[in-house]
């Protein structure tokens, strides 16, 4: 890897750090909506995955999307506006944080409900393989995805097919708050890739050079028609959710977390490789927080959608009799009411 290359994985995990700070503090000040899943300690494997991608590979993520969104191109200022609700963001404001989606960067999504992409980067996979395409999907999940019904389904099709697609887990020890010790009967997780003859790795996700090529070496494999299951290992600095307290946590856990910080874990690597200095250090974070700086005045200055665009992304193509009901509207239209001379002449009626 080249000294660019390596100072590139730098500079775009202190961005994505920087950012995941300040979309917390949005959250605390009402300007971002519904929930918030935070990259917080998983910025080493967001770098190293998404540089590995072709510009023409596919990516499915989970509700935990803000920096893959970032890393895969898309403006920090239309992520921030994303979360704001507004209609500059990724979505045009309806998706929030938890569903952006930009076709031109081939982002399919983040999703609400665990795994919900699984079945979905496994279809694109399908419909890539029947087109005879050289494209792959990368479908990045949480750890609590690898024990529902849709992700076993899913790599046995995949490895039945021979399809061009690589599963991630992103293993962070938790789901929500229970660990995977406590959920998982094999807790190394890549391990249940065996059972469809599909080749797997475990690698430390803290360390986006190997992840960088793990991710390389499974994209490989996929375009000539061998899934992977891939599982990277790292840390989730915060709760859940922005929500979270993460009172599960000993205090001795979470010293070790803050520890194992993988943005300052690496920019230790790179001061010692020589690549960085005490000033290149301060100068890349000012970078990043003036980034930050203008996506947030982006987001601020950007308008909030108009009620009437609410159903304009429902579907991709035209579909007959879809409903345009708003919330709280009336399922079925009201009767008609008498009008004022039928009103009296019932009043008159009554009073005989």
């Amino acid at each position: 890897m080249s000294s660019a290359e390596a100072l590139g994985f730098y500079r775009q995990m202190v961005l994505i750090r920087r950012f995941e700070e300040r979309a917390a503090r949005a959250y605390t000040e009402a300007k971002v909506g519904g929930y918030c899943h935070l990259n917080l300690g998983e910025e080493a494997t967001v770098a190293g995955l998404m540089a590995s991608l072709d510009e023409t590979d596919y990516v499915y993520t989970n509700y935990r999307e803000h920096g893959y969104a970032i890393a895969r191109g898309i403006e920090p200022g239309r992520v921030m506006a994303e979360l704001y609700g507004r209609s500059d963001g990724v979505s045009r404001g309806w998706g929030g944080s938890m569903h952006m989606f930009d076709v031109a960067s081939r982002f399919m999504g983040g999703y609400g409900i665990v795994g919900g992409q699984v079945p979905l980067a496994t279809g694109t996979a399908l419909a890539i393989d029947y087109r005879g395409g050289r494209e792959a999907v990368v479908c990045v999940m949480g750890d609590g995805t690898t024990n529902i019904g849709a992700f076993h389904e899913s790599l046995n099709i995949a490895a039945l097919w021979s399809l061009p697609i690589v599963y991630v887990v992103i293993n962070n020890g938790l789901g929500m708050g229970t660990t995977v010790e406590q959920s998982s009967a094999e807790p190394e997780l890549h391990k249940r890739a065996a059972s469809y003859r599909m080749a797997s790795a475990r690698v430390d996700g803290n360390d986006p050079e190997a992840v960088y090529d793990a991710a390389r070496t499974a994209l490989a494999g996929a375009r000539s028609g061998k899934p992977y299951l891939l599982e990277t290992v790292s840390g989730r600095l915060k709760g859940h959710s922005v929500v979270d307290p993460a009172t599960y946590r000993t205090k001795e856990e979470a010293a070790a977390l803050k520890a194992a910080d993988p943005v300052a874990a690496y920019a230790v690597t790179l001061h010692d490789r020589g690549l960085l200095t005490d000033e290149s250090i301060a100068e890349i974070d000012a970078d990043a927080m003036s980034a930050v700086a203008r996506a947030v005045e982006f987001a601020d200055a950007s308008p909030h959608p108009d009620v009437s665009t609410l159903f304009d992304y429902t579907y991709a193509t035209p579909v007959p009799n879809d409903s345009r009901r708003l919330p709280g509207a009336a399922l079925y239209p009201a009767p008609p009411r008498p009008g004022a001379e039928d009103a009296g002449a019932v009043r008159i009626g009554a009073a005989r």
